[in-house]
């Protein structure tokens, strides 16, 4: 376990499910694949648990075809033609976190992004979001060699905001985000709030702290 920095310098965020609530706009997406294939409507509740999973995941689950299937790369790209045209359309940070990142202004705290969405998608959704203060740092998989659960972005992220590890917490809903902020050597935090698969439970992950709503996040990261 990583004890929380006693000077805190830094909070990096895992984008989708974490930071900013996106899971609406997949579901639109996955269901309209759906139907391009004559399938009915799916359970929202079962797409939104698989959004952190990304784009292959989404397929594989609103099709029922594995990755090797004929054809999968064909479906990956027009789930993500679907998306581009939904993009920031619903999306919206979870409730608090405008007041955090506001506080964070406000203590000369930094805070970054580390997200497996390529930049392609970060970026626009970024711009249509317009978060104030904007991320000092926003690492994607396009700048890395290696993409989460390597802790390659978060370095990155730290190195942006000139920071050690040590003075910095990872805030994410996925196992490979805790791994990623572990193997850095960060506090981590794990948000129990996102998208969390069925069976999957967040505690058995090795975080160091967990945030069961959005809001709990200020208390544990700013010790109030």
């Amino acid at each position: 376990m990583t004890a929380r920095p006693t000077t805190l310098k830094a909070v990096i965020f895992d984008l989708d499910g974490t930071l900013v609530d996106t899971a609406d706009e997949f579901v639109v997406v996955v269901q309209a694949l759906r139907a391009e294939h004559g399938h009915g409507p799916m359970d929202p509740a079962r797409i939104r648990a698989s959004v952190s999973n990304g784009a292959r995941a989404l397929v594989s689950l609103g099709l029922g075809i594995a990755e090797d299937s004929d054809g999968f790369e064909t479906q990956r790209l027009r789930l993500l033609e679907l998306y581009t045209e939904v993009l920031g359309s619903v999306a919206r940070p979870y409730p608090g976190i405008d007041k955090l990142i506001a506080e964070f202004e406000q203590r000369g705290i930094g805070w970054g992004i580390a997200t497996n969405k390529p930049r392609l998608y970060t970026e626009p959704l970024l711009a249509r979001l317009d978060m104030r203060p904007a991320p000092a740092s926003v690492v994607c998989p396009d700048d890395v060699g290696e993409r989460k659960p390597h802790p390659e972005s978060l370095l990155r992220n730290c190195s942006d905001l000139g920071c050690s590890p040590a003075q910095a917490i990872y805030v994410g809903d996925h196992l490979r985000d805790i791994e990623a902020g572990r193997r850095a050597g960060m506090h981590t935090i794990a948000a129990a709030y996102g998208y969390i698969e069925p069976g999957d439970d967040p505690r058995s992950w090795g975080a160091d702290a967990h945030a069961n709503d959005s809001t709990e996040l200020y208390r544990l990261i700013l010790g109030e």
